[in-house]
């Protein structure tokens, strides 16, 4: 019997492991009456059910010899699906064209990664053909209904992947993303869709539609789980010519400066324009939050080079020989989008090349006065029969505030809003520089409660996530710095860690040699940490991790009497950390006592 809620989210699925109530043997079981019973163009191909069942024995044994394992891995035991364009060892990839189909040798890195950390992978997903349409219908696999209203697209190309997770199929997917193909998928489902900064994510078996651009991209209930999943995923990889190190943004956790496009335009449609405005408001009352208008006729420019421009030859050439001789056996719009490469020479690529750097620079000037930019996930949505009168159009309708974003290198995130007045989802997107994806996800958790009200096809709300999220694993030199007073989690000056991409490590205390201060005048109230010879005290403290590159700043903000030195923690290791200088301390309160600042606010507060 299936006894799972229909909307799969991972807090939920590791506290029934927590408690017993399943395993992921009996999950597996579950999930096999489920997909038996999905609709049958949602997944081109499914894992056999003795390998899932072998798989999720393997998983069985594994917690019950380590319990541990679900802190230690944060997907093991979630089921998850993939986008058919995206190899799995075993299985047909078949980017949605039968005559295309090969048998992988190997599996995509990001499926490796995500099997590696427990992760049960259930099946691979319908997708517009070749990864080339916003709609969900251009597949012969079937078109992939809206799970809300099946008259309405479920947005593509992703489709498949998306409809997977909102229908209980799957507890996240796996899709890619190149002019939005899991962004519009996404707010027309009702989820959350990650669209790393190209690079970020490895590509290495994923068949490309345009190489240069694609990324894989994440769909998830929340977004506490789809970064979970990019944290495991993300990484350079050496097998990925275009996979590469992204320098992170941190995120903004005080005053928020905002974007959003003018001329808004929602192609008509009066219920998409009042669900996004509704949005808006909601954000505009939280006064740390400052809005800002930014023209949108450059990015719209940008825009149109991915299809009018000769970046569609670059899809010709993923598929040159196959369009060659096999052209026939293609859905007739996507062979039809594909053959407008036809005729693009190397002047018209040198002249688009220079025309995207003018937008580069364009797009940088933007965001030198904005933290990110808040868009519709799509202007409008169409019925499956609107779309097949005028697939083209229609199709093109959902990229306006998309097709840019990959061509300037920036990273999104879609975030499901308030639903339409008739009922259908409908969803915001931010967008972000560079390597600004912690910063969007990290601001994306902080509204997802007053914009995301109902979870999946249901009316449950998503759970809040109240912890912040920590910044993807560094693959820059970190700097470990001890903090002892308003600098720790959760007081007044921790910002100044967080902003630039301060991760922290874990509590501890100093050895039993120093000396604690209240500092009088100080705002925000400050401790000040004395070694002395005699008569010392441990001390609590908090370790972070720094990105070396802003390690100089930090240092240059911190004002006198305090800086850094040398701290022995009780362990004996020397790190650095804040100080005091001891003039200071004269008169000042001792609240070595308390052995800590935190304890000693409790106090003052009682």
């Amino acid at each position: 019997m299936d006894t799972l809620p229909l909307t799969l989210t991972f807090s939920d699925l590791r506290d029934r492991y927590r408690r017993g109530e399943i395993t992921p043997q009996s999950l597996a079981e579950q999930m096999l009456i489920r997909l038996s019973d999905c609709p049958p163009e949602v997944f081109i191909s499914r894992v056999d059910a003795t390998a899932l069942l072998a798989r999720a024995r393997e998983l069985t044994d594994a917690l019950q010899r380590n319990p541990a394992l679900l802190e230690q891995q944060p997907l093991f035991g979630i089921p998850f699906a993939v986008k058919d364009n995206i190899d799995v060892a075993g299985m047909p990839t078949t980017c949605a064209c039968p005559a295309f189909a090969y048998a992988p040798a190997r599996s995509a890195e990001v499926v490796e990664r995500l099997q590696a950390g427990g992760a049960m992978l259930v099946g691979k997903t319908n997708l517009d053909q070749f990864a080339t349409g916003l709609v969900g219908t251009r597949s012969p696999y079937g078109e992939v209904k809206n799970p809300f209203n099946p008259d309405y697209v479920s947005g593509g190309s992703s489709s498949g992947s998306a409809a997977a997770v909102a229908l209980g199929l799957a507890a996240f997917a796996l899709g890619t993303d190149t002019a939005g193909s899991g962004r519009v998928p996404a707010g027309f489902c009702n989820l959350v869709g990650i669209k790393p900064t190209p690079g970020l994510v490895s590509s290495r078996g994923v068949f490309p539609a345009c190489k240069s651009l694609d990324c894989v991209s994440i769909l998830s209930h929340t977004v506490a789980d789809g970064w979970e999943v990019l944290a495991a995923i993300a990484g350079p990889d050496a097998g990925d010519a275009y996979s590469r190190p992204i320098t992170a943004l941190g995120p903004v956790t005080r005053q928020v400066r905002i974007g959003i496009p003018t001329p808004l335009d929602f192609r008509g449609d009066a219920l998409a324009e009042a669900a996004f405005h509704t949005a808006v408001a909601a954000l505009k009352a939280d006064p740390a939050f400052v809005f800002s208008e930014v023209p949108f006729a450059l990015f719209a420019e940008v825009a149109a080079l991915l299809y009018d421009g000769p970046w569609v030859a670059e899809r010709r050439l993923a598929i040159a020989d196959f369009y060659e001789h096999h052209a026939a056996d293609m859905n007739p719009t996507v062979r039809i989008v594909i053959g407008k490469a036809t005729g693009k020479t190397a002047v018209d690529a040198f002249a688009a090349a220079y025309q995207l750097e003018a937008g580069k620079r364009m797009a940088e000037g933007v965001f030198a006065d904005i933290d990110l930019m808040l868009v519709p996930t799509s202007p409008t949505h169409h019925t499956r029969a609107a779309v097949a009168a005028d697939p083209v159009a229609k199709n093109s309708d959902f990229g306006l505030y998309t097709n840019f974003v990959n061509l300037l290198g920036m990273s999104a995130l879609a975030l499901p809003g308030p639903f339409r007045s008739d009922d259908l989802p409908a969803g915001i997107t931010l967008i972000a520089a560079t390597g600004g994806d912690h910063r969007l996800a990290e601001f994306a958790r902080r509204i997802e409660h007053r914009l995301h009200s109902r979870l999946g096809r249901g009316r449950e709300e998503p759970p809040r996530a109240l912890a912040a999220l920590s910044p993807l694993p560094a693959d820059e030199p970190m700097v470990t710095v001890a903090v002892v007073g308003a600098h720790l989690s959760g007081m007044p000056l921790n910002w100044q860690l967080t902003e630039r991409g301060g991760r922290l490590l874990r509590t501890a205390r100093t050895a039993p040699r120093y000396r604690f201060f209240a500092l009088p005048g100080t705002v925000p109230p400050k401790p000040g940490l004395i070694q002395v010879e005699r008569d010392g005290a441990a001390i609590d403290l908090e370790l972070w991790q720094l990105p070396a590159r802003h390690y100089g700043s930090f240092v240059a903000a911190i004002p006198a009497p305090l800086g850094i030195g040398t701290l022995t923690l009780d362990d004996g290791h020397d790190v650095q950390g804040f100080l005091c200088e001891a003039l200071a301390t004269i008169g000042a309160e001792d609240i070595s006592r308390f052995g800590g600042w935190r304890s000693y606010l409790a106090n003052c507060n009682t």
